[in-house]
């Protein structure tokens, strides 16, 4: 199957601007089992340069790759510096790999408002693995782990101590652990405690968590990691979770769907009138009004 780059970015752009009859698109036939796996970490901790070696260890499986970048969205203007995508520029005329950025459009959670349509669309589209990189997240931005199949989490040795780390939602979602740039000093140190941290018998769980040595500029343990990722996807089938993630991204369109009639406007003007005409103002019975008309 011939991948056409230039009618995928098309499609894509109709999808995210919402299009009319975008929807068509979404309900094409046939598609593949593509593995999504998203890269979430701290700003600055490599998360471009590993997608980078990713895309080339999987190129050389024989995989076909498609790469979102997503990109924090400024709050004053709403613009975004779509850059991440250039530190993988010596892949733009593979005919193996589509990569794009999207702005965050100050969406929660490290991604963007339409990720789950244009993941599905590049399923249906013939790539078989689909990078996701979120904006770079803090202790809350973990939605991330409710769109990929696998969640690599990318840390840095001086990423904090141990009660900073812990105190971090992201350390809930991993699948893989990545530690990047271990040439820096106290790697194995932080390597060590992390291992510790994420024990079987401390996180009360039954398998153990891979935690990875990468140092991506020289792509030393990409292979590695590319490996474990790949037993991640293997053992997906083998529990409930494939179906609880596609629970949560059937549960996300359908509010979606529920909430696209709602405008806040709207909601500004009643409760300005309501304000005019009533003296006491109670929340919850308003919400409750809205919510049966």
């Amino acid at each position: 199957m011939q991948l056409n780059i230039k009618q995928i970015a098309r499609n894509i752009s109709l999808i995210e601007n919402r299009v009319a009859g975008f929807e068509s698109l979404l309900l094409q036939n046939g598609q593949r089992k593509a593995g999504i796996v998203g890269l979430t970490g701290a700003p600055g901790a490599g998360k471009s340069t590993l997608a980078d070696a990713l895309i080339a260890e999987m190129l050389a499986d024989g995989k076909r790759v498609a790469v979102l970048c997503i990109d924090p969205s400024s709050p004053f203007n709403m613009g975004a510096l779509l850059g991440d995508r250039v530190r993988m520029s010596k892949w733009y005329n593979n005919d193996r790999v589509y990569i794009r950025s999207m702005a965050s459009r100050n969406a929660l959670g490290g991604l963007s408002p339409m990720i789950i349509e244009v993941t599905e669309y590049l399923k249906a589209a013939g790539f078989d693995f689909i990078l996701v990189e979120t904006v770079g997240v803090g202790q809350n931005e973990i939605d991330i782990a409710g769109l990929a199949d696998v969640t690599v989490v990318v840390m840095v040795p001086e990423g904090g101590d141990e009660i900073q780390t812990m105190k971090s939602g992201i350390m809930e979602i991993g699948d893989v652990f990545v530690v990047n740039k271990c040439d820096r000093p106290d790697a194995d140190r932080f390597v060590r405690y992390l291992k510790a941290m994420l024990a079987p018998v401390f996180q009360r769980v039954h398998k153990e968590i891979p935690v990875i040595k990468t140092i991506a500029a020289t792509h030393a343990g990409i292979a590695e990691l590319y490996h474990a990722v790949i037993a991640q996807f293997h053992n997906l089938f083998s529990t409930d979770r494939k179906y609880w993630l596609l629970a949560e991204r059937a549960y996300q369109l359908i509010q979606e769907r529920k909430m696209k009639d709602v405008s806040k406007l709207q909601l500004f003007n009643d409760i300005k009138q309501y304000f005019e005409t009533n003296e006491q103002f109670n929340l919850y019975n308003f919400v409750a009004q809205q919510t049966v008309k």
